[in-house]
């Protein structure tokens, strides 16, 4: 890495942004691109504009050696395509233009290889192609990637992406078990099932062939080590690596264990998604990154989590 490190993130604010941040404070220098909120975090400076303009992403990218990208959209397709592809086409542009650029990383996610939304027999790797399902946030996923390997194929632009599927902090995993309006993320449990649902119960998801679900996850904490550590490992160089739990989250271990340790109800749920295993080896072998959440940890973190009257809850659904 270089002896001063400029580090330049977008989508700081986010969940990811923001703990990334404070992994790296007082590491190298910081900047965020900020569009509508603002970073107010100490030895952070802030360049204000869209993504978008080619100017402002000018103006972020001066001096800059690093650049972790994470500014996205979900299902918004008047936005998605202004972030997900023009963004990051100038983000692409200014470094292989920049005198003092390193490396570029790319967090990308498993909606690019279709996540639970497709078959996959066997875990899916970093060679698997690229599977958009129905929408526009998968295909942004998708254009991501071939973008940076095009890059680094035409102009042998110095990049990583980190591929990670459903990010969780805090007590979201909690609510993504929801079947009321505070559930987090998706599917909308409470719709996908008849009847009356017990206060406090906890979905056992099945999946298309009616076997528990399983679905891949990642702590934030987890994937900003990650980050970290693809800023400078060699062996990250114009690799892909799933970045996940070592197994992924298996509903029917979920249920068994809130209901043995909090009492909770079950109710099953069918639902027509596909139980899917991403699998890290290749992040664990040449990064030598391993991950520290597994499904019980996720699910106790997420119910003992006690929320300050200033933290409210974002709800969020996908669409």
């Amino acid at each position: 890495m270089a002896e001063l490190v400029r580090l330049l993130v977008t989508g700081a604010t986010g969940k990811v942004g923001r703990a990334l941040v404070g992994r790296l404070q007082g590491t190298c220098e910081i900047r965020a691109l900020c569009h509508n909120r603002s970073l107010d975090v100490d030895g952070v400076e802030s360049v204000f504009g869209s993504i978008a303009d080619r100017d402002a992403v000018r103006r972020a990218m001066a001096g800059v050696t690093h650049v972790v990208h994470l500014a996205t959209c979900k299902e918004t397709p008047d936005e998605i395509m202004d972030v997900a592809v023009k963004g990051l086409f100038w983000l692409l542009e200014e470094a292989r233009e920049s005198p003092t650029f390193e490396r570029f990383v790319l967090i990308g996610g498993d909606a690019a290889v279709g996540h639970f939304v497709y078959k996959h027999p066997v875990p899916v790797t970093e060679t698997q192609g690229h599977t958009a399902y129905e929408g526009c946030y998968a295909l942004s996923k998708v254009l991501e990637e071939v973008m940076v390997e095009q890059y680094q194929i035409a102009y042998g632009l110095k990049s990583t992406c980190l591929r990670a599927p459903w990010i969780m902090d805090r007590d979201d995993f909690r609510y993504s078990l929801s079947f009321g309006t505070d559930q987090f993320g998706g599917p909308p449990w409470r719709e996908l099932v008849d009847g009356d649902v017990p206060d406090g119960a906890v979905p056992l998801a099945l999946d298309a062939d009616g076997r528990p679900l399983k679905r891949n996850f990642v702590h934030v904490s987890d994937l900003v080590e990650a980050i970290a550590v693809a800023l400078d490992h060699p062996a990250a160089l114009g690799e892909t690596f799933n970045v996940c739990m070592d197994e992924p989250v298996d509903y029917q271990q979920v249920a068994d264990h809130l209901a043995r340790t909090r009492g909770l109800p079950v109710v099953k749920v069918p639902t027509s998604f596909h139980s899917t295993w991403l699998d890290n080896a290749k992040a664990k072998f040449l990064l030598g990154w391993k991950p520290k959440y597994d499904t019980e940890r996720l699910i106790d973190e997420a119910w003992d989590y006690q929320r300050s009257p200033d933290d409210p809850r974002i709800v969020w659904y996908p669409g």
